[in-house]
Formats: structure tokens, sequence, C-alpha cells
């Protein structure tokens, strides 16, 4: 009769797999190092996964699993948001209005979420983009990628209907714009100790994408009121000009 694992054992080796993850990639990892790490044996290794692929491969579905909630809760915020208070409108943009800002707390909400993700699976992040080159996970952070990608520039494009985000960059480069931000801040998190105030982060990464994305008169206009009419300059007045005396010469 098999042994049963020791599920204190395998937390464990998972946190020890994934360190020497980083250190080495997935194909430069050895189970030896792994288990002598975590002070298990190895055969012991065998008892929780059947080789370090099969192993990773549990960790990466944990993260892709918890990041399809997130998205999937996400756009059904969205949904729900769209069907309580209705479509943004140019004019909430414009004024800043209590719908706008409801929706943007919203969006922060969930940045923020999918940041906090991002830090607790930093290190599985930077093997597939870094450390899982020729094995059968290495396309598979940029397939993730290019979803989001698909989603956000989905999101954008139906702003940009409702006039209600700049009409003069097509979605796709906004979307590959955020995204590619959020790649750059998950390889960033995977050189840090400390976390970083992650909710600053959001907040700063929306206010960066909201503002940016404005159309231009909503994002010149002060908040309270509506964008600016356009008047006509009004044409300064003649002043006259006085001609020196001529003076004779002596």
């Amino acid at each position: 009769m098999a042994r049963p694992a020791d599920p204190h054992a395998r937390a464990a080796l998972i946190a020890a797999a994934r360190a020497e993850f980083v250190k080495k990639g997935l194909r430069g990892a050895r189970i030896e190092d792994i288990t002598a790490a975590c002070g298990l044996s190895k055969g012991a290794f065998y008892l929780h996964a059947a080789s370090k692929e099969a192993l990773f491969g549990e960790v990466v579905a944990e993260f892709s699993s918890a990041m399809n909630l997130l998205i999937e809760r996400r756009i059904k915020e969205m949904e729900r948001f769209h069907a309580e208070h209705g479509p943004l409108e140019a004019h909430d943009v414009a004024e800043r209005s209590e719908r706008y800002e409801l929706l943007v707390a919203m969006s922060t909400e969930a940045d923020l979420g999918t940041l906090e993700l991002m830090w607790a699976y930093r290190d599985v992040v930077h093997v597939l983009m870094r450390g899982s080159q020729g094995t059968e996970f290495e396309s598979l952070m940029w397939g993730l990628v290019d979803r989001e990608v698909s989603r956000v520039s989905q999101e954008f494009q139906r702003m940009q209907t409702d006039c209600v985000s700049r009409a003069d960059v097509p979605p796709t480069v906004i979307g590959s714009l955020i995204v590619g931000t959020y790649v750059l801040l998950a390889q960033q998190m995977s050189q840090m100790e400390q976390k970083p105030d992650l909710a600053a982060w959001a907040r700063s990464i929306h206010r960066l994408i909201r503002e940016g994305s404005l159309p231009p008169k909503a994002a010149t206009a002060p908040r309270g009121s509506s964008a600016p009419k356009k008047t006509s300059p009004r044409r300064p007045q003649a002043r006259a000009v006085s001609r020196p005396r001529s003076t004779s010469r002596s």
C-alpha cells in the first residue's frame, strides 16, 4: 500500500522548487537540489509529483485559475455596472461625475487584485517569462498576455464608441500599453524582497490610464464643469502710435 504524502512536506517541496526554478530555470533545476533545500530525500519527491515539470505545472495551473477568476469577476462587475448605471457618456468624463468616479474606484480595486496575485506568484511569472525556454511552458505567459490585450482592447473600443475615450489611438495599442505595463511590473516584483505599496501602484496606474485616454476636451475640463466652449479670440485694440517730434539740427 502506497504511503500517503505529507501535506506539510509537500508545501515545503513546492516552496523549494519555486525558488530553484527562479535561480536555474525549469530545465536547469535538479530534483536533488530541490529536495535537499527542504530536507527531503530524492525518493520522497515522487510521492508528491511525477516530475519537476509536473510540479511546476500544478503551480502554474493555480496561478492561471486565480487569474481567470479575477478576469471573469471583472467582466461580470463591468456588465453589472452598465446594467445598473448605464454606459458612461461624454459629460460623465468631462464633469468627473459620480458615475464616472464609481467606475474608476471599481476598476482600481480590480487592478489591485491583479497586482496582489502577481506579487504572490511573482516567481512563477518570472520563470514563465525567462526560465521556461525549451519547455512546454515557454509560450504560456504570452498566451495569457495576448488574451488580456484582446480583452482590454475590446473594453476601450466600447469606450471609444461611447465617446468617453480618445478615438485617435487604436484600441490594440492601448491594450498592449496597459498589459505591457503589468508584465514589466511583474518582472520588477520578482527582483523585490519587500512588498511595495500595491494600492498606490493601482491608483497611479489607473490614473495614468484614465487620464491619458480621455478625449482631448474632457482632459482639459476642470472638475465639476463641462468642457469649455470655444470662443473667438478678441482682436487687440489698436493703439495710437505717436511719432517723435523732429528736432532741428544746430
